[in-house]
């Protein structure tokens, strides 16, 4: 097959592209970004059966005719609140089957509305398949199909965890950040009692995890909330959480205020959360939370009775791994199991679909982690 990634030269996009560059899958592949000398240069560090072309994706009439030559496309140029709909959308019309690692919640509503057009085409399209969303829809597969019914599925991760990239095409605001602010700020939405609701970020809920016990973490805006409830037709509450230390939720949460005041711009409130980032002194003020790193919560129903089952991961990385990474691996054996025809559905659908080997793309991401003896890790309430 022919694949095209876009934003190639990314934070995100780098890592896929290499990953995938020794797919024996893959007869042709593009790398693409704004700058073609960008792309033309890392192509030529991919090898020579690699092309890198221009491609502002912004013009969609290019953007069509440049999608018309291939197969597959995989996005990675964020923010997707801004790209992602319009990506998508042209890519299902010039007949090209696509994966991203789309992480806003408003686009994904609206890519879900092309599922038909999706079907009717006999394409398949996969958003969000990264860490978060990506990882922690895996880990809530497995967390709902530990129960016999489920009621509510939470999904979270440590803020701490996100490591900069060090290397990427990006010579303004890194888009990471931008999506960040974007999602403690205004409100945003979740599942609730059977219905959709919009709420103010960065609220506090306590959560019970089993074997673990109670800790607080704080509604995030993210696409889990919406693709959960999706897929899973029984669900009342779909919630995505962030944890992390005291000090960075009480940046956030006054940064989100003089946002909402207008006394703070989004542009400048992520420059400096991509500068906090940067800054070794705030790495010291990380302290491990008791929740896990990444994980889903599952609660529901088992056997008649109300239980609850936390689904982690049980091992660490060989090396501390950037958030490129961590993102861009999962995209890349994502493809790579569709190319292999072992992801069949067609339509638009999200990593916790059915048609998804959830335990072995798993084990597949994590030995790419270098951790070939991690596990999944379950913990039940019974």
């Amino acid at each position: 097959m022919k694949v095209i990634v876009l934003g190639a030269c990314g934070g995100m996009g780098r890592y896929v592209s290499k990953s995938i560059s020794s797919f024996q899958e893959i007869d042709d592949l593009v790398v693409a970004d704004l700058n073609l000398n960008d792309a033309e240069l890392f192509a030529s560090k991919l090898g020579p059966h690699v092309k890198g072309i221009a491609v502002d994706i912004n013009d969609t009439e290019t953007l069509l005719r440049v999608l018309l030559n291939y197969d597959v496309v995989l996005n990675t140029v964020g923010p997707f609140f801004k790209f992602g709909y319009q990506v998508l959308k042209t890519s299902l019309e010039a007949n090209c089957h696509y994966m991203d690692i789309c992480d806003d919640w408003e686009p994904t509503e609206r890519m879900l509305e092309l599922n038909n057009i999706a079907k009717e085409k006999n394409l398949t399209a996969i958003l969000g398949l990264g860490a978060s969303p990506g990882i922690t829809n895996l880990l809530g597969k497995i967390a709902i199909d530990h129960l016999d019914i489920a009621h509510t599925i939470y999904t979270g991760w440590n803020l701490e965890e996100a490591q900069p990239e060090s290397v990427s095409s990006q010579k303004e605001i890194n888009a990471a950040m931008i999506h960040g602010i974007e999602q403690i700020t205004g409100k945003v939405k979740i599942f609730k009692d059977g219905k959709f609701e919009m709420v103010d970020p960065l609220k506090e809920l306590k959560v019970s995890y089993p074997n673990i016990g109670t800790h607080s973490a704080f509604i995030f805006g993210h696409p889990e909330a919406i693709t959960f409830p999706y897929h899973y037709k029984d669900l009342l509450n779909s919630v995505n959480l962030a944890h992390g230390n005291k000090s960075t939720i009480f940046v956030l949460k006054i940064m989100r205020k003089l946002i909402n005041l207008k006394i703070l711009t989004k542009k400048i409130a992520a420059r400096f959360l991509e500068w906090l980032e940067k800054q070794e002194a705030s790495k010291k003020l990380v302290q491990a939370n008791s929740l896990p790193e990444i994980y889903a919560l599952a609660i529901g129903f088992k056997n008649g009775n109300e239980e609850s089952v936390g689904v982690s991961l049980d091992g660490e990385p060989s090396r501390e791994l950037t958030m490129g990474e961590a993102t861009g691996y999962p995209l890349s054996l994502g493809l790579k199991m569709f190319l292999n025809n072992k992801i069949s559905e067609r339509g638009v659908i999200a990593p916790e679909s059915k048609c998804i080997d959830h335990k072995k793309l798993l084990m597949e991401i994590y030995e790419s982690f270098g951790m070939k003896d991690a596990k999944i890790k379950i913990d039940k309430s019974w």
